[in-house]
């Protein structure tokens, strides 16, 4: 790393700094609540400590939103590396797309993280501690089998459980809001 100095010290400290609670807020809304947001922003920092571009920089928040933004992309492409977790995801991915399908055009995004949210409230208590651990919290199936003292299949066993119910929920209220 080259020698930092002062003036790039204070740009980072006013310029950049100044946008932090709106770079943590976009990160958390445009990417999976399974990564770590402090540690993106930490990371974009050093990067832009470690650029030391030469000439100013025009906009402090698009260059850090960008890096972070690259930061955020490489953070999830290195979580998708495991084939469980792939698998997971795609299951994920699924139930969003499908109740998206199915539910009336009017049902909002916001209205479909709703229905995902009672959707896990309304797993078995085991099946939706795990589920939230592994979705929420972005914690490994051996990471989860370790903390809740289960192996890894049972963890797997009941991610699976977890999704297809999910599915189920999402779709049958999906199918009963277009029947009103």
């Amino acid at each position: 790393m080259p020698p930092l100095d002062s003036a790039h010290a204070r740009w980072l400290a006013v310029e950049a700094r100044a946008h932090e609670s709106v770079l943590r807020a976009w990160l958390r809304r445009r990417f999976s609540a399974s990564l770590d947001v402090d540690d993106l922003v930490q990371d974009a920092y050093l990067r832009i400590l470690r650029a030391n571009p030469p000439a100013p920089v025009r906009s402090p928040k698009a260059f850090l939103f960008a890096i972070a933004k690259n930061l955020a992309r490489d953070q999830a492409r290195r979580r998708l590396t495991s084939p469980e977790v792939q698998a997971t995801e795609d299951l994920s991915s699924r139930v969003v797309d499908e109740s998206r399908q199915a539910a009336d055009d009017t049902l909002g995004r916001e209205r479909e993280l709703d229905l995902l949210e009672e959707a896990i409230d309304a797993l078995p208590a085991r099946c939706q501690e795990i589920f939230r651990l592994r979705k929420l919290h972005g914690l490994s199936q051996g990471d989860i089998a370790r903390r809740l003292g289960i192996s890894e299949h049972t963890v797997s066993a009941q991610l699976t459980i977890g999704f297809n119910k999910c599915l189920s929920y999402v779709n049958q209220r999906a199918s009963w809001r277009r029947a009103e």
